[in-house]
């Protein structure tokens, strides 16, 4: 995907310039990371795993607390600002994985090998986008942050109801776990441990639900660190373009067999009430969305309004927020997507996006050219909202990230205010560089002047590729080829369009729309897209993608963001029930697809590429009524100069064509 040698995601490829934002923070960056090494102010932790909470409508959620605790072990007697984990993920789990990270020889051995063990440039490459993991400080935020509790801070992690060892029925981020996030805080500042003073941390679910919780105004936490959240659950993952994915049924079974396992202390209290709660819901939620997968009758398939009590209403959030994002995460875009609906200053907003996936939050930080650890960061940020300590996190950023092709910047905003919202047109005409797709087309500033209908069939190619290792949340990296870098054996079931190459550098930075004249075969149409770096030697690589059933194809266009010339840079598909429309076989339906945002930077010599499929499993997975509708039938995009093709992306820089 670059220009040099160096891997994409664990060594940089540039060097900071003195005259522009620093993304390792400087100076600042350096004192923070000091900070975390240097010796803490405690010896040692205590760790309560019998802390219990009562909710008011009488279910108890099981808690660890981790307190600062003297050479004896014995928890110090003093109050602490409290940062707060809620996790559905059994924090018997993430009890283990903090002993054996805290392990005398075991935990620094491993530390060790995730920094030191680097395969880039060989077969096996994609190993150390996982492995790295560990060494970029991820795992102290999953688990126990033993540094932060031990410099003086209370670390609170409690099973969600009705999962882990907390008893009552599994909510899934609805009001009742809301209400319960807003009890726990009031239980933590009421404890005599505390100072008063909570944050909320975590990744994924933990971050959506620290995230509800800021928007709920002096009853929440006093700062956020949240690591992968959410905003629009059904856009992002549950249905994206009106198509589920493979991960939600992956992550509720997990989820529903995690809670089966219930700690130490439960059993010795008999856990009959424990059991019998587990025994009333055995499998929450499976069984609703086996039904809406195979009837469509389950609401919940579609952008239902019970989705409305879930997404954190973002607009809401007063207290300093920091969020962490990665361009392909299951999530997508929603980190910057959040950053711009933030109302807080910037400083007391801030946003960090790396090209990684949600399993591998952090890689590489905390290396020369890198933004600091993740626990470094998490570390900054509550001495700083906390503690009231002026260690200059209000003045990294504000919009740190890693472009696309190119290194770590960091920008006072995104997307980047001068990058102007181009058309390319999708043209028949050969680009010479895709002879292995279905057809190979090309990208042109100028609108063509020439019809065609071109032909694309259903297949299973994207199996491999890197929209696959996204649903997944990372794991097919370790196989590297066509699950990270190289989009080729995917693209021979795609409609490919390239543009020439670029002359100069062209940064292409945002959202952007995929606006196609299309004809089914059937009564409906599966169409996804990626957006591709092709690198001089042909490699191409998916800078982002997007989706979108033909009979979700309404718009919003209040919700909806246009460029001055009025093309879609968003459109936004209601993905109701109420706003299915028809197709008709053989008649030409215009789709606006949404890419996901995202800031990459092609080199000279590199060119863009747009793939078009007819179906993107595991990605892209239409429930199985919307399945037999296509009939598995070949699709057709339809291109006429009358109702031209085209994408519509956000560049900086004159490519040169």
């Amino acid at each position: 995907m670059t220009t040099t040698s160096a891997h994409a995601l664990v060594q940089p490829e540039h060097v900071v310039s003195p005259f522009h934002r620093d993304p390792t923070g400087g100076a600042d960056g350096r004192a923070w990371a000091e900070l975390v090494e240097s010796a803490p102010d405690f010896p040692r932790v205590h760790i309560d795993r019998g802390a219990a909470v009562t909710m008011t409508d009488g279910a108890v959620l099981r808690a660890i607390v981790v307190s600062p605790a003297d050479a004896s072990g014995r928890s110090v007697s003093s109050r602490f600002p409290v940062v707060l984990n809620i996790t559905p993920y059994n924090s018997v789990l993430l009890d283990s994985i903090d002993a054996l990270l805290a392990a005398p020889v075991l935990g620094p051995t491993l530390r060790r090998v995730s920094r030191s063990v680097d395969l880039s440039g060989t077969p096996f490459d994609g190993i150390s986008e996982i492995t790295r993991v560990v060494a970029g400080g991820a795992a102290d935020l999953l688990t126990v942050n033993r540094h932060l509790v031990r410099s003086g801070y209370v670390q609170v992690i409690i099973d969600a109801r009705g999962t882990g060892s907390s008893s009552g029925v599994w909510d899934t981020l609805g009001p009742r776990e809301q209400l319960d996030t807003l009890e726990i805080l009031e239980w933590i500042r009421a404890s005599p441990w505390c100072d008063g003073r909570v944050g909320m941390a975590g990744i994924s679910y933990s971050a959506i639900n620290s995230l509800q919780a800021a928007a709920a105004g002096s009853a929440g936490p006093d700062a956020v660190f949240a690591v992968e959240g959410s905003e629009d659950i059904v856009r992002e993952i549950f249905a994206t373009g009106g198509a589920p994915s493979l991960f939600i049924p992956l992550w509720l079974t997990a989820v529903n067999t995690l809670k089966w396992v219930p700690a130490v202390q439960i059993l010795r209290r008999g856990g009959v009430g424990w059991l019998a709660d587990r025994v009333r819901s055995p499998a929450t939620n499976i069984s609703n969305l086996v039904n809406g997968f195979l009837t469509g009758s389950d609401p919940r398939i579609y952008d239902d309004p019970s989705f409305d009590t879930i997404d954190p209403t973002i607009e809401d959030i007063a207290v300093p927020t920091f969020l962490y994002g990665c361009w392909h995460d299951i999530f997508g875009g929603a980190a910057p997507d959040m950053y711009n609906r933030l109302t807080v200053e910037r400083g007391r907003k801030q946003l960090l996006v790396g090209d990684g996936y949600h399993g591998n939050p952090g890689i590489g930080f905390g290396e020369p050219g890198f933004p600091p650890r993740l626990d470094v960061l998490e570390r900054a940020w509550f001495d700083k909202w906390l503690r009231g300590i002026d260690n200059g996190i209000d003045r990294y950023g504000p919009v740190t990230l890693r472009q696309q092709g190119g290194g770590w910047e960091a920008h006072g905003r995104f997307p980047a205010p001068a990058a102007v919202a181009r058309r390319l047109y999708l043209s028949a005409d050969s680009s010479g560089t895709a002879s292995h797709s279905r057809h190979d087309g090309s990208l042109h500033f100028e609108a063509p002047t020439d019809t065609a209908r071109l032909t694309v069939k259903p297949g299973f190619r994207t199996v491999v590729s890197r929209d696959t290792t996204q649903v997944l949340a990372g794991v097919p990296a370790v196989l590297g080829g066509g699950f990270t870098y190289d989009n080729r054996f995917a693209e021979g079931d795609a409609l490919t369009f390239t543009t020439p190459p670029v002359m100069t550098t062209v940064v292409y930075s945002g959202p952007a729309n995929v606006h196609v004249r299309t004809v089914a075969r059937a009564r409906e149409s599966m169409w996804a897209v990626m957006l591709c770096d092709v690198a001089p030697d042909g490699t191409p690589t998916v800078l982002t993608n997007g989706a979108l059933l033909a009979s979700r194809r309404a718009i919003d266009d209040e919700e909806s963001i246009r460029t001055e010339s009025g093309d879609y840079l968003v459109a936004h598909h209601p993905l109701t029930r109420e706003s299915l429309l028809p197709v008709v076989p053989g008649e030409p339906i215009v789709l606006d697809i949404e890419l996901l945002s995202t800031e990459a930077v092609l080199h000279p010599g590199h060119r863009l590429r747009l793939d078009i499929f007819a179906a993107d499993a595991p990605r892209f997975v239409p429930i199985l009524p919307d399945r037999l509708r296509t009939r598995w039938r070949a699709q057709d995009v339809d291109l006429d100069p009358t109702d031209p093709s085209f994408i519509t992306l956000p560049l900086l820089g004159e490519p040169g064509w």
